[in-house]
């Protein structure tokens, strides 16, 4: 029994099936936490975003936490993750959730500039819900880590927004494949043409005054390979950045997030160690 569901709960994460999505995200319904949706970042159809408000008094004012979902930059949507917003809220954080565009509608980097678009709204903005600007984070898994990733590194996404990465107090990524060279025909087309490869790889970007940031994998992924972060890890040493790193054992590239699932038990304590990184930025 205990193996079928482990099974289900995967299949879950994996599958989206409708009554798997409305199982994971039942505590936000019945929370005290606070739910706006569909908030506009920009111009385009898809761009919008949720905030989750954890209750809190009036006067206080809260860390916010941007997060990109994955989905290999082509699948996904805000509407699948309340229970990320959930488990941050019950940390004490504001969450944002946004949509991005997609390949095949659009190919890098457009989805990379709607992630900076919504991090610059949400530090205009997040004082309208009780957030503190100051005290601004970003996270993301897989595609949404390595869209979080290249806004904390690359500094011309949010200079187009008339802001730096300055705002960002720290990064934290799950399983993100922050360089690599595609070999499937439609990453190549997404990212391509080869020369342009260097400019979706964060190490190209890293000079050693980024964004402190906290690098996460599990050993059971065969998704996105380790390399990805050890890259970063190297490249950022050797510019003196700032940058800690975990390896959770018995974890797989869809268990590192599935544990933010109120009814999956974690290998790992991954939402203790990207809440207790933020906390030494905060």
């Amino acid at each position: 029994m205990k193996k079928v569901f482990v099974a289900l709960s995967s299949l879950l994460l994996v599958a989206c099936t409708k009554a798997g999505l409305e199982i994971a995200n039942l505590p936000n319904a019945f929370s005290d936490t606070k739910t706006i949706k569909d908030i506009v970042y920009g111009p385009e159809p898809w761009q919008k975003l949720d905030v989750y408000v954890p209750a809190h008094s009036s006067t206080e004012s809260l860390p916010v936490v941007v997060f990109f979902y994955g989905g290999s930059w082509k699948d996904g949507s805000k509407d699948m993750y309340p229970f990320v917003g959930e488990i941050f809220a019950k940390q004490g954080y504001i969450t944002v959730i946004a949509d991005y565009s997609k390949y095949p509608h659009v190919k890098f980097p457009t989805f990379v500039e709607d992630g900076a678009k919504a991090v610059a709204w949400t530090y205009r903005h997040i004082a309208e819900y009780k957030g503190n600007p100051d005290r601004l984070f970003v996270s993301g898994h897989s595609a949404g880590a390595h869209i979080g990733a290249l806004v904390t590194a690359d500094k011309h996404y949010l200079q187009a927004e008339g802001e730096t990465p300055s705002i960002i107090k720290a990064f934290a990524g799950l399983s993100g494949p922050y360089d690599f060279v595609p070999y499937e025909e439609d990453y190549i087309d997404m990212f391509g043409p080869p020369e342009n490869y260097p400019n979706m790889q964060v190490t190209t970007f890293i000079d050693g005054k980024e964004p402190p940031m906290l690098l996460l994998w599990g050993a059971g992924d065969t998704i996105v390979g380790k390399s990805n972060m050890d890259k970063l890890i190297a490249k950022i040493e050797t510019e003196q950045g700032v940058v800690e790193s975990n390896v959770y054992a018995g974890v797989d590239h869809v268990g590192m997030l599935s544990g933010f699932i109120w009814f999956f038990k974690s290998k790992a304590p991954i939402i203790d160690d990207i809440t207790g990184f933020f906390q030494r930025y905060r």
